[in-house]
């Protein structure tokens, strides 16, 4: 077994002033050869590896505080802290640090804590004594105290002067026996000035100080003597709070007494920065760090108790979810949880991971699930607290329990649905509790933040479980509510339903059915009913588009869903009304965020209807980006396929000389492996021919050609058949090859060309997904698109 001794956390404090934890190991001190002297060693308990190696300088300021931490800033504003798990590891370095500096052991600090300018002057000036002579704590040197004490405070060597004289003649102490003498006799003007003695005492930042002032025997007088503030009319009654409005409930009994303290010591030295103190000046920040850091390690101290005491979270659980547990008893547990986890925020991440890492395993996410669905509203509210910690510290950990309880459960009691129901639910005129599970929903079904590995993708899996058993409970209320209105909203309905198929549909499968792209022309935007489009599903697109996910936009596309906008856009005719404004941001967010795979769609389907609006540059101008991009690709695909030409020539050629005799009159098309069924190819051929001959004066480009005999003609075109709904592959490659006997021929495979029409743009790579939607369309080919006139 390890020496729980030397068992140790290493901190360093950042910039924020608050302690970040670097790893627990075990601290050893020993010369290093490459330091030249005696340093403090620590190895990660974990892999032996290094977490600290630091050599005991001789003129650095050693702090041991709250006897088991031990403080020191190795460089300017970069501060370290050893906190031990026993006082007797925490006592034995300290010796060593001390035998370095040549200091007795007995002392909290081993040097002086001067700054620069203060280390200047203070060796100009003579001889000075040790420490700063106190007046005699009695109620007539108050005001002389009073006044020692506010001047030190911006002198560091003072302040550290005066709080070593506090300490070595018990003075703290003697104080507090004046306030209570004070208070008995209502002497205010001396209250008054103990006001002003222990909240300087407390700006001289001094953990041996605070340890006095916040111990049991003490601490309620320390918030008496801060209850008369002499800027008050009439002193506050903190310690009557403190004593009978803030209540300590034991939801489950504490055995340990040093726990017990340490809770109640945190509690009200919390309520003391927070509350008591004002906020301390721009000069005074500082002043309290120590403090901070008192609180802080406090709290990780309960956290750490509480933790490695499984018997009594195993307790808490079980009453937690006890059906025979009563109301109020439940609030008190379910309260209880909501302060552990609020502690836990002070644990650096590995610390945290631990924490919840050992509530999950103790089932803290099913008792959630039983207390969110509880009528009493504070429950509900302190179980969503905790709720948001979980998700905010691992949303895949909720996701794996939500899916692994689907196989046991119905939807209707799983966790993500009562969620979801509490949402829909909230009773709350300002929907607090709502916004706040919106944005943890929002959290677990972001694929930004879902993990993908060898073995699984959480994305697929997670967004495939929420479409299949969450989103019918999400939507309901909103189907429900536009369906009672059929007269008005009949069309609104039908489109919501229809956008939310294409967002619904998991969308990284493939697999997926294609909404059907007609719509009928009672349902038209556009038509010559009076519909107009609805301004929840213009949102909503606007929204889909603004994500520029490739999957969200091919859907759009084989959907047709611009249609419907357009519609609406042209039969607003020249109205400029919030329609017009947002269907024309709408596509100028397209046109300037240079999305090419719908400005290709929207220009191919629907510029001949849009180009006579002019009042704006957007439509013109996605007609240049288009043609831009197109011209980019043609020559892209030409520098492509004449540097693969000009081989294929030498070849042939090389190949003609070498044949004695020649054979006229043959055209032979070049074969091309296909992983498409043979049928597929003449169907596709002959919409290719068609298409080729209404477009080939401005789509087609042709290569030199040679006929003489034994020759060969080469021609390649690219079509524009986007625009009435076409696809085709061809292969247009012709050659006349030479045979060595008359009877005989063989075949030069010169060129083959596969023509991809989906954007006018010529594709270089035939890919599954998109052979997979050209059988969807050839076995069901697309309705032409209807404009508005």
């Amino acid at each position: 077994m390890s020496d729980t001794r030397r068992r140790v956390k290493v901190y360093t404090l950042n910039e924020d002033r608050q302690w970040d934890d670097r790893g627990t190991g075990h601290v050893s001190s020993t010369y290093v050869e490459e330091l030249k002297g005696m340093s403090l060693l620590v190895r990660a308990e974990s892999d032996g590896s290094l977490l600290l190696e630091s050599k005991i300088n001789p003129n650095t300021a050693y702090q041991k505080q709250q006897d088991t931490l031990i403080v020191w800033s190795e460089a300017e504003n970069y501060d370290l802290a050893l906190s031990f798990q026993e006082k007797a590891g925490c006592d034995e370095i300290w010796e060593k640090i001390c035998q370095v500096q040549g200091k007795d052991p007995s002392v909290e600090v081993t040097q002086d804590l001067i700054d620069e300018s203060e280390e200047e002057r203070f060796e100009e000036m003579p001889e000075t004594s040790h420490l700063i002579d106190l007046p005699t704590c009695e109620l007539n040197k108050l005001e002389e105290i009073a006044d020692l004490v506010t001047s030190v405070l911006s002198s560091p060597i003072r302040r550290e002067k005066l709080a070593l004289a506090l300490e070595n003649e018990g003075y703290i102490k003697k104080l507090l026996q004046l306030f209570q003498a004070c208070e008995n006799l209502e002497n205010t003007e001396g209250l008054h000035h103990l006001y002003e003695i222990i909240r300087g005492i407390l700006f001289l930042n001094k953990a041996t100080l605070f340890e006095v002032m916040f111990s049991d025997e003490c601490i309620m007088d320390v918030v008496g003597c801060l209850e008369y503030d002499p800027a008050l009319a009439q002193p506050k009654r903190h310690r009557e709070f403190l004593t009978k409005t803030a209540k300590f409930k034991e939801v489950i009994p504490i055995t340990d007494s040093e726990l017990r303290q340490k809770i109640h010591q945190t509690y009200r030295v919390q309520y003391i920065q927070d509350i008591i103190l004002p906020t301390p000046s721009v000069f005074e920040e500082n002043f309290l760090s120590t403090l901070t850091s008192f609180i802080f390690f406090n709290k990780v101290e309960i956290v750490s108790m509480l933790q490695e005491d499984e018997k009594f979270l195993s307790e808490v659980f079980a009453q937690l979810t006890d059906e025979a547990t009563d109301d109020d008893k439940r609030r008190e547990l379910v309260n209880f949880f909501k302060e552990f986890c609020a502690f836990s925020q002070t644990l650096q991440p590995q610390n945290r991971d631990a924490f919840f890492k050992t509530l999950a395993k103790l089932g803290i996410l099913p008792a959630l699930e039983i207390v969110m669905g509880m009528d009493d509203l504070q429950v509900r509210s302190a179980a969503t607290d905790i709720f948001s910690y979980l998700v905010e510290f691992s949303p895949s950990m909720v996701r794996e329990f939500v899916m692994q309880e689907a196989q046991q459960s119905d939807d209707d009691i799983l966790l993500i649905n009562v969620v979801i129901e509490q949402m829909i639910c909230d009773t709350d005129p300002e929907l607090g509790g709502a916004v706040q599970l919106m944005g943890l929903l929002r959290t677990l079904i972001d694929p930004e933040n879902m993990l993908a590995t060898t073995n699984k993708t959480e994305k697929s899996e997670f967004l495939n479980f929420f479409y299949n058993h969450c989103m019918h409970v999400l939507t309901a209320p909103l189907l429900t509510n536009t369906s009672e209105d059929k007269c008005e909203k009949d069309f609104f309905l039908k489109h919501y339903r229809y956008s939310w198929s294409f967002v619904c549909t998991p969308s990284h499968s493939h697999s997926h059915s294609t909404p059907s792209s007609s719509i009928s022309q009672d349902n038209i935007v556009g038509s010559n009913k009076n519909n107009t489009i609805c301004p929840g599903a213009l949102r909503f697109m606007r929204r889909i588009i603004g994500l520029k996910d490739e999957f969200y936009n091919r859907y759009i596309t084989k959907g047709n869903l611009f249609e419907p906008v357009i519609n609406a856009l042209l039969d607003n005719g020249t109205r400029y009304n919030l329609l017009n404004s947002a269907v024309i941001e709408l596509f100028e967010f397209i046109r300037v965020e240079d999305i090419k795979s719908l400005t290709a769609h929207i220009v191919e389907n629907f510029y001949k209807a849009l180009e006579s609006i002019e009042y704006v540059q957007t439509f013109k101008g996605l007609k240049t980006k288009y043609e831009q991009e197109k011209d980019r690709q043609n020559q892209k695909l030409n520098s492509n396929r004449f540097r693969r030409d000009a081989k294929a020539l030498e070849e042939d050629e090389e190949m003609w000389f070498n044949e004695d005799e020649e054979e006229e009159g043959k055209v032979i098309v070049a074969p091309v492996e296909k992983s498409k069924p043979e049928d597929d190819f003449p169907d596709n051929y002959e919409k290719f021919m068609e298409t080729k001959k209404a477009k080939e004066s401005e789509d087609k480009e042709n290569l030199p050609k040679r006929t003489s005999p034994g020759g060969f003609k080469f021609t390649f075109s690219h079509s524009a058949s986007a625009a009435n709904g076409t696809n085709s592959k061809s292969v247009v490659a012709q050659t006349t090859p030479a045979t060595s006997n008359g009877s005989s021929s063989k075949t030069t495979n010169l060129a083959t060309s596969v023509t991809a029409t989906k954007g006018s743009l010529v594709g270089l790579v035939d890919y599954p997904d998109d052979e997979e939607e050209d059988e969807e369309e050839e076995t069901s080919p697309r309705k032409r698109p209807r404009l508005g006139s």
